[in-house]
C-alpha cells in the first residue's frame, strides 16, 4: 500500500511539474534565432509620451498606435547595420497586416524627412510607416544605447521587451514572435 501512495505521489508530483514547465513555456513567447537576443520586460513598461513627427511634419506619440501590436524600430541612414536590417523589416510588415501589427520606423537622421525617405525609396522600402526623431528624444527616453535598436509594444501601448542591435526581422523566428502578441490579445 505504501508502494502505491510513492508511486501516486510521484507520478502526480511528475505530472504537476510537466504541466508548470510546459504552462509556463506556453505563456512566454518563442525567442529562438534572431529573437533569442529580445529581452522581455516583467513586467512590460508604460511607452513614453515623447513627441515625434511624421513625415508630413506632424507631432505624435507612441500612444497614437495602440489597439495594435507596434516593433518601434530606431535607424539611420549612416548606420551601415541598419541599412542591413531595413529590407528585413519591410518584408516582415509586408507580411502582417496593418491594422494589426505596425512597423514604425524610426529615422534619427538630423536631415528629417529630406533625408530618410529618399533614402527608403532608393532601397524600396515601402512598407514601413516613417516617423522621425531627429533630437533624439524618444530614443534618449527609451534609452537606446545604439543603432538598430528594437521595441516591441502590446496594444496597451505597453513595451514588452526590446532588441538592441541587428536582427533578421523576416525570419520565422521573428513572424514565430509576432504571431505571439498578435495572438495574446
Amino acid at each position: 500500500m505504501k508502494l502505491l501512495s510513492f508511486i501516486s505521489v510521484t507520478v502526480l508530483g511528475a505530472a504537476v511539474a510537466v504541466w508548470f514547465v510546459v504552462g509556463s513555456a506556453a505563456d512566454q513567447p518563442p525567442l529562438e534565432g534572431w529573437m533569442a537576443q529580445f529581452t522581455l520586460n516583467d513586467p512590460p513598461q508604460p511607452a513614453p509620451e515623447t513627441e515625434v513627427l511624421t513625415v508630413a511634419g506632424e507631432p505624435v506619440t507612441l500612444a497614437a498606435y495602440k489597439d495594435k501590436i507596434v516593433l518601434v524600430n530606431f535607424w539611420a541612414t549612416w548606420c551601415v547595420p541598419c541599412v542591413r536590417e531595413m529590407p528585413s523589416l519591410d518584408r516582415l510588415q509586408a507580411a502582417f497586416d496593418k491594422d494589426k501589427f505596425l512597423i514604425l520606423a524610426v529615422s534619427v537622421d538630423r536631415g528629417g524627412a529630406a533625408k530618410a525617405v529618399p533614402f527608403l525609396k532608393k532601397h524600396g522600402i515601402d512598407n514601413l510607416t516613417t516617423l522621425l526623431d531627429k533630437r533624439m528624444k524618444l530614443a534618449s527616453a527609451l534609452r537606446v544605447a545604439g543603432m538598430p535598436t528594437s521595441f516591441m509594444l502590446d496594444r496597451d501601448g505597453r513595451v514588452v521587451g526590446s532588441l538592441p542591435g541587428i536582427a533578421e526581422w523576416d525570419s520565422d523566428e521573428a513572424k514565430a514572435l509576432v504571431r505571439y502578441y498578435l495572438e495574446k490579445g
